[in-house]
């Protein structure tokens, strides 16, 4: 096997000679032995051991098994205990996958804190055959039946080709100790069912049933790659991108048959999942909008408009008295004027007297109101951006010029009446807006 190891890294990731990495260590089979494969192979490596919390003695037991192979290998070794009971509750996810995130945001934080460009996971054949038979019992497409990938832009995963098997040969060959982790065996949960109760049938059925499987998952790779060039000849084709927006013309997603399938393609890499309700949006009102968790589509007479969701901003930027120029989040210079000269959209001219320092810059919120300028009553700013026909995606880009908590300017759209200048205005101050 190491021999095999040598071969398929030299040839299939080459950076892992080239480069100091991460690997991820449970303590367990699969991750001992990748640990000696990658020490005989004299890589340069660093260890990283989560505890989650959840064994009690045999979590402790895990992590001080870990420390003293680290210490006796002379391997730097990164440590995390996890309140993974607490994110369970508190995000209301499975033990599994609160498990899953926790660990992958530490390790993200580690190789971003100490320059490490790639993560190495112990995951094999027999849990990529897992993974398949899991997502295919749920429902899945071709991107669910790949599996688990062999390499991402920072995850490798050099003992995908080897068997569960394999592995456990190797370990007793060359004496590698590793811990039994006991809830592997628990069938409650669906992983270990199929782990212990599907696949020692189907390899009774047939011996060669995990290798049938690489190649049906070879296959399936060469389908989405057709797949993932016929999208982006679509992309290409159909998206247009005017003042920063993605436009998608209606009318040409409705020439696509068949119609989910087509919506599938092009909308599952922003992380869209309501499928029946993107067709509703074909025929839907204008403004009505779906959203995924990184993205939303926005129905706009003829078009849908695709948009990456920006973080909500909770920040504040302020503006002292006195000051010249505001660089971020948006440009604004200030200057005391003697008397209104030119005007525009990105230019405001106010009384000195009637502001509140320091101002603030920030983004709308709900509940917020202004007095139009020209009018004599107040106004919800929902209600004006609606009556403007502002869409949804530039009144989430929308900033606010507020004195206090009241509202001086709706940026580069209009001014509120009660900071205009009048006859009785000594200082006039002027906010040029530059785009």
């Amino acid at each position: 096997m190491l021999s095999e190891f040598k071969t398929h890294i030299k040839n299939n990731f080459p950076g892992l000679f080239e480069k100091r990495f991460l690997l991820a260590v449970s303590g367990g089979l699969d991750s001992m032995v990748l640990t000696h494969l990658c020490l005989q192979q004299k890589l340069d490596f660093e260890l990283a051991h989560c505890n989650f919390k959840l064994r009690g003695k045999d979590s402790d037991d895990d992590e001080k098994f870990v420390v003293s192979y680290a210490k006796k290998n002379n391997l730097k070794l990164y440590l995390s205990h996890f309140d993974t009971t607490g994110y369970v509750k508190k995000s209301k996810v499975s033990v599994e996958i609160a498990a899953r995130e926790l660990r992958y945001a530490w390790f993200a934080e580690i190789m971003n804190q100490n320059k490490l460009e790639i993560l190495v996971t112990a995951h094999h054949a027999d849990d990529d055959l897992e993974t398949f038979l899991i997502n295919l019992s749920r429902g899945t497409g071709i991107d669910g039946l790949k599996g688990i990938p062999a390499k991402t832009d920072s995850i490798s995963r050099p003992l995908l080709p080897f068997s569960r098997a394999a592995i456990l040969k190797y370990a007793k060959k060359e004496n590698i100790a590793w811990r039994e982790d006991v809830t592997n065996l628990d069938t409650v949960h669906l992983r270990n069912q199929i782990r212990h109760e599907v696949i020692p049938e189907l390899k009774k059925i047939s011996p060669s049933f995990l290798k049938n499987f690489k190649k049906t998952q070879e296959y399936l790779s060469d389908s989405k790659a057709i797949l993932d060039n016929h999208a982006q000849a679509l992309k290409t084709r159909l998206f247009s991108i005017e003042n920063g927006l993605t436009r998608i013309t209606i009318d040409d997603l409705l020439a696509l048959q068949p119609q989910k399938a087509y919506l599938h393609l092009l909308f599952k890499d922003y992380g869209f999942t309501a499928w029946k309700d993107i067709l509703g949006l074909l025929e839907g009102m204008s403004g009505k909008k779906v959203y995924s968790k990184t993205h939303r589509l926005v129905r706009d007479r003829n078009h849908l408009i695709l948009e990456k969701l920006e973080a909500e901003s909770d920040e504040y930027y302020y503006v002292k008295k006195d000051q010249m120029v505001l660089e971020a989040p948006i440009k604004l210079e200030i200057q005391h004027v003697k008397s209104i000269k030119r005007t525009s959209k990105n230019i405001l001219y106010v009384d000195d007297a009637s502001l509140k320092y320091p101002l603030v810059v920030r983004k709308w919120k709900k509940g917020d109101y202004f007095y139009p300028f020209g009018m004599s009553g107040k106004k919800k700013l929902s209600k004006y951006f609606k009556d403007e026909k502002i869409d949804i995606i530039s009144k989430n880009k929308q900033w606010l010029l507020c004195s206090g908590d009241a509202i001086v300017w709706v940026v580069g759209k209009r001014a509120d009446e009660r900071f205009k200048v009048s006859d009785n205005t000594k200082k006039i101050i002027q906010f040029r807006c530059v785009n």
